[in-house]
C-alpha cells in the first residue's frame, strides 16, 4: 500500500506509459551501428580507446553511432589467408576514422568515397568491425 500511497491518482496495477517505453527491450533497429566513446572535457569523438586523443581525458561518455559511413583509404589484404580481403579506414559522420573489413563485393571493388554500413551477419565477438558496401558498384551489390 505505501506504492498506491505516493501515487494518489494511480490505480494499483496500471501501467505508466513512460516508464514502459524507457525500461522496453531494444528493438532490432537500436541494435545496429556502432558504441564508441566522446570525451567530456573537449568533446572529441574516438572509437576503442581508452584515453582521449586530443587531451588525454579518461572521461569519457559512450554514445551509439548510425554505423554508416565513407571510405577514405582501401587496401586489398592477403596477409594470414589465403583468400584476399579489403581492409578500408571509414570516417564515420560523428568525426572518427577506423580500420574496419569491407564485405558484400570484390575486395579490389571496393573504392574511396564508398558508402558503408555495418555488416548484418557479421560475428560480433571476432573483436573487429566488419561494413558492408551501402552503393551499387558498376551495377551489382
Amino acid at each position: 500500500m505505501q506504492w498506491a500511497s505516493r501515487n494518489p491518482g494511480r490505480v494499483q496495477g496500471s501501467r505508466d506509459v513512460s516508464q514502459t517505453k524507457a525500461g522496453a527491450a531494444p528493438t532490432a533497429q537500436d541494435e545496429t551501428g556502432l558504441i564508441f566513446q566522446r570525451c567530456r572535457w573537449c568533446a572529441t569523438p574516438s572509437f576503442r580507446r581508452l584515453l582521449c586523443p586530443v587531451c588525454a581525458s579518461s572521461d569519457l561518455d559512450a554514445e551509439r553511432s548510425t554505423g554508416e559511413g565513407v571510405v577514405v583509404e582501401s587496401h586489398v589484404v592477403h596477409r594470414y589467408t589465403s583468400v584476399a580481403r579489403n581492409e578500408s579506414l571509414v570516417r564515420f559522420p560523428e568525426g572518427f576514422v577506423y580500420r574496419c573489413r569491407v564485405i558484400g563485393t570484390d575486395p579490389q571493388r571496393v573504392y574511396v568515397g564508398a558508402r558503408v554500413r555495418p555488416a548484418t551477419d557479421a560475428d560480433p565477438g571476432a573483436g573487429e568491425v566488419v561494413v558492408e558496401i551501402c552503393d551499387e558498384i558498376w551495377g551489382t551489390v
